[in-house]
């Protein structure tokens, strides 16, 4: 039976006044995930620990009380398990945000810091750093350049090429600059040393969390803060740019200079966090999704949720990663495993809405 009208304006009107506290639901279970998954990361490993165990060296950490754990216990939580999972956490978040405004800007959900050849540009810069037998630190700082050099690559070719849509042009630069890249971490895979570079170089690629030390998480979360920052606070003009740029512009919003600047913020968070962890893929795609369905489109929620879930996730993952398996799993393969059949549901359930099912 059809809607009455008065019934479809009853609905109308309530829709606005649902959609906070929906929001509302949704950021609860972001932050109750989170906080269910850094218990589980801190107390489960080799060296379990129980709810007990756990609970009394966290207080302990907070009062300064003695803790009753035995030193090698305390070294395995403090020193091996809490690096991994702050590493953890800042680079899901600075993938997740990075995803998120991405997809906003350019007005793309396929968008993401792997399809726009990010990744790829860190990647290689990476294996380059570590092919020439620089420190680790010139390794980090290449990561970092690489993806700068990729994006603006990628973005100045969108922006030669007028007679074709410039979101469409921008993924199709992007994806053919990844395959670029991708040639020539190949050729640099191939000049390796088989016995000592090319391992690092191939487990690099892979990601992973567990050379990560307390130290290198220091170093690199200043600049993933930095470009978090800035997306958190520009959030609601992230909305504008989802109208046609005539719009925003008369609504008094620098499109260009806008989507400059987020483009520089999110390619700063992702590199940082390539050069933290190696290529660690779909984070970027599939939790901007997620965070999507649990707090909806508007980005004033959207990007928070995002950092929410995506610190989350690859937290989980290394979890896994860890534990799965007597020995430890590439992160980057756990991340894909579990990212793309998700993504590929997203779209079906997307798929089967827009078809009116």
């Amino acid at each position: 039976m059809p809607d009455s009208p008065s019934t479809s304006c009853s609905q109308k009107k309530s829709a606005p006044k649902s959609a906070p506290a929906s929001a509302r639901w949704g950021w609860l279970l972001a932050l109750g995930l989170l906080l269910a998954v850094l218990l589980w990361a801190l107390a489960v490993g080799q060296f379990a620990l129980s709810p007990q165990q756990l609970g009394q060296a966290l207080w302990a950490a907070l009062t300064g009380a003695p803790s009753p754990l035995s030193p090698h216990a305390e070294t395995v939580l403090w020193n091996i398990r809490l690096p991994r999972i702050a590493a953890g956490m800042v680079v899901g978040a600075a993938l997740a945000a990075a995803g998120a405004a991405y997809q906003g800007m350019f007005r793309n959900p396929l968008v993401s810091p792997d399809i726009l050849g990010v990744s790829a540009g860190a990647g290689l810069g990476a294996v380059l750093g570590i092919f020439m037998g620089w420190s680790m630190v010139m390794v980090q700082l290449l990561a970092f350049g690489g993806g700068l050099a990729a994006v603006a690559v990628v973005v100045a070719v969108a922006a030669s090429v007028r007679r074709h849509d410039p979101v469409l042009v921008l993924v199709l630069a992007g994806i053919a600059l990844g395959a670029l890249l991708g040639a020539g971490i190949a050729l640099i895979k191939t000049l390796a040393d088989p016995n000592t570079q090319l391992p690092s170089i191939t487990f690099w690629l892979m990601g992973g969390l567990s050379a990560v030390t307390l130290q290198e998480v220091r170093v690199t979360a200043p600049l993933m803060l930095a470009a978090l920052v800035p997306l958190v606070l520009l959030r609601w003009r992230i909305n504008l740019l989802g109208l046609p740029d005539e719009e925003a512009l008369a609504l008094g919003v620098q499109v260009g200079r806008l989507r400059l600047l987020l483009v520089a913020c999110a390619t700063l968070g992702t590199a940082a966090a390539v050069s933290l962890a190696g290529i660690v893929g779909w984070v970027g795609l599939v939790v901007p999704h997620v965070a999507r369905l649990l707090v909806g489109p508007n980005f004033v929620r959207l990007l928070p949720a995002s950092v929410l879930l995506g610190a989350g996730f690859v937290v989980a993952a290394d979890t896994l990663a860890r534990t799965a398996a007597r020995i430890e799993l590439p992160l980057g393969i756990l991340t894909a495993l579990v990212g793309a059949p998700f993504f590929l549901y997203l779209l079906a359930r997307t798929g089967r809405r827009e078809g009116g099912e």
